[in-house]
C-alpha cells in the first residue's frame, strides 16, 4: 500500500482543485478560503461543475450538504446528480446547489427558537473545509441556519470565533513587529478514546443498545488493576480493525497518526495530527462516525459513551489547542529561552486570563449526562477548571510578578546507567495528567471533553474567551508609548490578577477540592450545575459583543443541552426498569424456585440445607430493597417534568439519578448471587474481543 497515493484521494483538496479548476477560478476560491472574500455566483458555478465531475469520476452518484446540528452528530440529506433531460437524464450540479440547500429545520433541536410549523432552514457551504466523498456521496461541509438567520448548528459559532481570534492575535503580533503575518489560525489535534466490544454480547444488553453504557454490572474478577492493557500488544482482531480504520481516514485526508490500547480492557485511543480548528472539528465528527460503522463490519461495536462500564476508566477526548501563523510559527512555542520570549508569555497568559475569567463557560461546553459519570472519578480531571503550566513556566511568571531576575533551570540528561544508550535530555518540567487544562510544551491540552463531545462547542468558546483577553491586551499596549515597559507590566499584572487559576499539583486529590474552594474556583460537578453559566449576563454580553452568538441563540442552546440531559436520564431510567421487570426479576424467581425445590428434596433426605436457606434469605433481603427502589424510580420518572427545563433537569439529578445508583447497587449485588443471570457479565463483555 502506497500511503501517499491514497492519502486524501477522496477529498476535493487544494491539489484536486488546482487540477480541476481554471486558474482564475482557483485563485478566486483560494481568496475566499484565505481571506473570507465572498464567492461570486459565476465562480460558484464553475466550482460546482468541476466538483461534480471530480466526484462522479470517483464513483459518487449523490451529493449532500453535510452539517452539524445541535444533536452533536452530523446530518445529511442526499440528492442525486441525476436531472431529467428529454427521455433520459444528465448529471448536473449547479452553483446554487453548491452554495445553499434547504433542509427541513423543524425536526432538529432548536430550544424553542423555531416553532414546529416553521420548517424552512438553510445549509450554507463552508469553503474553508474541503468537500469529500463518503459511501459514494459527495459531502459538502456546511453551516446550518434558521429561516430568520439564527445559527442552529455547532459550526457557525466556531467559524465566527476563528475569525475573531485571528483579528485580535494580529493586533498583538503587529505590536511585536511581526508585520509579515497575514493570518493566525487556531490549530487542534484530537485524541479520541473508545471501547470495542463483540457485537453478540452488545446485542444481548438492552442498556448498551439504548443508552450506550451498562446500567448494571457486577465487578469482574479482573479489571484494569494489573495495568497490563495500557500500550499492550494489540489483539489480532483489533489490529486488523485499526489498520483498516487508518486507511479509511487517510483516504479522507485525516491525519490519523497514533493508535494504542488504553488503560481499561477493550479500550483504545486514536490520535490525529494538528490541523486547522474548523477542519479538525469536521474530521473528528468523521472519525466518530467511521469508528462506529467500521466496527460493525468487523462484528464489533464501538462505544463512545463517556462511562460504558462501572469500575474501569471511562473515555474522554483530549483537545490539544494552539495558535499558529500563516508563516508557520506556533505562538505557544516558548523557544529555548522562554523567560526572554515576551511574545510567547503574552499569548500564553491570554489563555490563563481567559480561563480564570470565563472558565465556567468552558466547563459548561463539555457538560453532558455521560460526562457526569466520568469527571472527578480519578480517571479524568474534576469539574474544576484550573491550568497547569509546569514548574519552569510558573517560575518565570513568578519572577515577572515579583520583578526579580529569573534563574533558569539547568537542563540535565536522564541518568539511565547504560553506557551503550544515547544520552537523553531531561525536560525541565514534568507533565500533569490530572489537570483539566495543561500546557504541554507548545500547546494546551483540554482534557475534560467526553468521548462523544463535538469539539466545535469547547473550541468556539475557547477561541472567544482567548480573543477577549488578546483584545484587552492590545487595547492597553496600543495606548502605551514605551512598548517594552508596557508589555513587562502587562505580564506582571496579569500574573498577579489570575494566578489563582494556576495549579501544578494533583487534581485528583481531595485536598485540591478544598484548596480550589479557598481560591474561589467553582466545582460545577454536574451538567445541571454547569449549564446555567452559558446564559449568565456575563456570558451573553461576551458573545454578543464579539458577534459570535446573540442572546436569542444562546438561550436555546442551553435549553437544548438541558433537554438532552433530561432525555438521556429518562431513557436510562426506563431502560433500567424494563431490564429489571422483564428479565432480572423472572431470572431471580427461577433461581429461587430451583433453590426451594433443591432445599425441599435435600430436607426430605435428612440433609443440611443451611447454605440454601442463607442464599434464599440474602436474595429475599435484596429483592425487598429492589421492590422499594423500583417503585421510587418509577415515581421519580413520573414527576420529572416541571414548569421549566432547568427544574426538570434538577429533578433528574437530585432524584432520578440517585435512585438509579441505588437500584444499580442492589441489582449488582444480586448478579453476584443468581447463577442464571440474563445478561452477559462484565467479564464476558470486556474480554470477548
Amino acid at each position: 500500500m502506497n500511503i501517499s497515493e491514497i492519502f486524501g484521494n477522496m477529498v476535493f483538496n487544494d491539489e484536486a482543485m488546482k487540477t480541476a479548476l481554471p486558474r482564475d477560478t482557483y485563485k478566486a476560491l483560494k481568496n475566499t478560503i484565505k481571506n473570507g472574500v465572498s464567492l461570486s455566483p459565476e465562480v460558484a458555478k464553475v466550482v460546482a461543475n468541476a466538483m461534480k465531475t471530480w466526484a462522479i469520476e470517483k464513483g459518487a452518484t449523490h451529493y449532500t450538504h453535510w452539517f452539524q446540528p445541535m444533536t452533536g452528530i452530523t446530518a445529511e440529506k442526499h440528492d442525486s446528480f441525476v436531472t431529467p433531460s428529454g427521455d433520459g437524464v444528465i448529471m448536473s450540479f449547479s452553483g446554487d446547489s453548491l452554495i445553499r440547500s434547504e433542509p427541513d429545520a423543524s425536526s432538529f433541536p432548536s430550544g424553542g427558537l423555531r416553532e414546529t410549523f416553521e420548517a424552512r432552514g438553510y445549509t450554507a457551504w463552508d469553503p474553508t473545509s474541503y468537500a469529500f466523498i463518503k459511501d459514494g456521496v459527495l459531502c459538502i461541509p456546511s453551516a446550518f441556519h434558521s429561516y430568520s438567520g439564527e445559527a442552529l448548528d455547532k459550526k457557525t459559532p466556531l467559524l465566527r470565533s476563528m475569525e475573531l481570534i485571528n483579528r485580535q492575535a494580529l493586533r498583538i503580533l503587529k505590536l511585536f513587529g511581526d508585520t509579515d503575518v497575514k493570518a493566525v489560525n487556531t490549530t487542534v489535534g484530537v485524541e479520541q478514546e473508545f471501547f470495542l466490544i463483540d457485537s453478540c454480547t452488545y446485542k444481548k444488553r438492552p442498556d448498551l443498545m439504548f443508552c450506550g453504557r451498562t446500567l448494571f454490572g457486577a465487578k469482574p474478577p479482573r479489571g484494569q488493576e494489573l495495568d497490563d492493557h495500557y500500550y499492550g500488544t494489540l489483539k489480532p482482531r483489533v489490529s486488523k480493525f485499526l489498520k483498516e480504520l487508518s486507511q479509511e481516514l487517510w483516504s479522507l485526508g485525516i491525519y490519523a497518526k497514533t493508535h494504542h490500547n488504553e488503560v481499561a480492557p477493550s479500550q483504545h485511543e486514536l490520535a490525529c495530527v494538528f490541523t486547522n480548528g474548523n477542519i479538525s472539528a469536521d474530521q473528528n465528527q468523521l472519525v466518530m462516525e467511521i469508528l462506529k460503522s467500521l466496527a460493525k463490519k468487523h462484528d464489533m461495536e464501538c462505544l463512545l459513551h463517556e462511562k460504558p462500564f462501572e469500575g474501569v476508566n471511562g473515555s474522554g477526548k483530549h483537545n490539544n489547542w494552539s495558535m499558529s501563523t500563516d508563516t508557520g510559527k506556533n505562538l505557544l512555542d516558548p523557544g529555548s529561552k522562554p523567560y526572554e520570549n515576551k511574545k510567547f508569555l503574552v499569548f500564553m497568559l491570554s489563555v490563563v486570563k481567559a480561563l480564570d475569567e470565563y472558565g465556567e463557560i468552558l466547563r459548561a461546553s463539555v457538560a453532558s449526562a455521560g460526562n457526569d459519570n466520568r469527571l472527578g472519578s480519578n480517571e479524568a480531571p474534576p469539574a474544576i477548571i484550573s491550568v497547569y503550566l509546569g514548574s519552569e513556566i510558573e517560575g518565570i511568571l513568578s519572577s515577572f510578578e515579583q520583578k526579580i531576575p529569573y534563574v533558569s533551570i539547568k537542563k540535565e540528561d536522564l541518568g539511565l546507567g547504560i553506557n551503550s544508550m544515547a544520552h537523553l535530555p531531561k525536560d525541565t518540567t514534568d507533565r500533569n495528567r490530572t489537570s483539566p487544562f495543561a500546557f504541554t510544551g507548545n500547546k494546551f491540552e483540554f482534557r475534560m471533553p467526553g468521548s462523544s463531545t463535538s469539539i466545535s462547542e469547547p473550541n468556539f468558546i475557547l477561541n472567544t474567551i482567548v480573543a477577549e483577553s488578546l483584545m484587552q491586551f492590545a487595547d492597553y499596549l496600543e495606548k502605551e508609548e514605551d512598548f517594552e515597559v508596557a508589555v513587562t507590566n502587562l505580564i506582571s499584572e496579569t500574573v498577579k490578577k489570575h494566578k489563582r487559576i494556576i495549579f501544578n499539583g494533583n487534581n485528583y486529590s481531595s485536598d485540591w477540592l478544598i484548596e480550589a474552594e479557598k481560591r474561589g474556583l467553582k466545582n460545577l460537578s454536574t451538567t445541571v450545575d454547569a449549564l446555567p453559566a452559558l446564559v449568565t449576563e456575563k456570558s451573553i454580553n461576551l458573545f454578543e459583543k464579539h458577534k459570535i452568538l446573540q442572546k436569542n441563540e444562546l438561550l436555546p442552546r442551553c435549553e437544548i443541552m438541558l433537554e438532552d440531559y433530561v432525555k438521556h436520564i429518562n431513557i436510562e431510567a426506563r431502560t433500567m426498569i424494563g431490564m429489571v421487570e422483564r428479565e432480572i426479576i423472572p431470572s431471580i424467581f427461577k433461581y429461587e424456585k430451583d433453590l426451594v425445590t433443591l432445599a425441599i428434596n435435600k430436607k426430605s433426605l435428612g440433609l443440611n440445607i443451611v447454605l440454601e436457606e442463607d442464599i434464599l434469605k440474602e436474595i429475599s433481603n435484596n429483592t425487598e430493597k429492589l421492590k422499594v427502589s423500583l417503585t421510587n424510580l418509577k415515581s421519580n420518572i413520573d414527576n420529572i417534568h416541571k414548569e421549566t427545563i432547568l427544574l426538570s433537569a434538577q429533578n433528574c439529578r437530585d432524584f432520578v439519578v440517585k435512585e438509579m445508583e441505588n437500584l444499580r447497587t442492589i441489582v449488582d449485588n444480586l448478579e453476584g448471587i443468581v447463577y442464571n443471570w440474563p445478561f452477559p457479565s462484565y467479564a464476558k463483555i470486556l474480554y470477548s474481543v
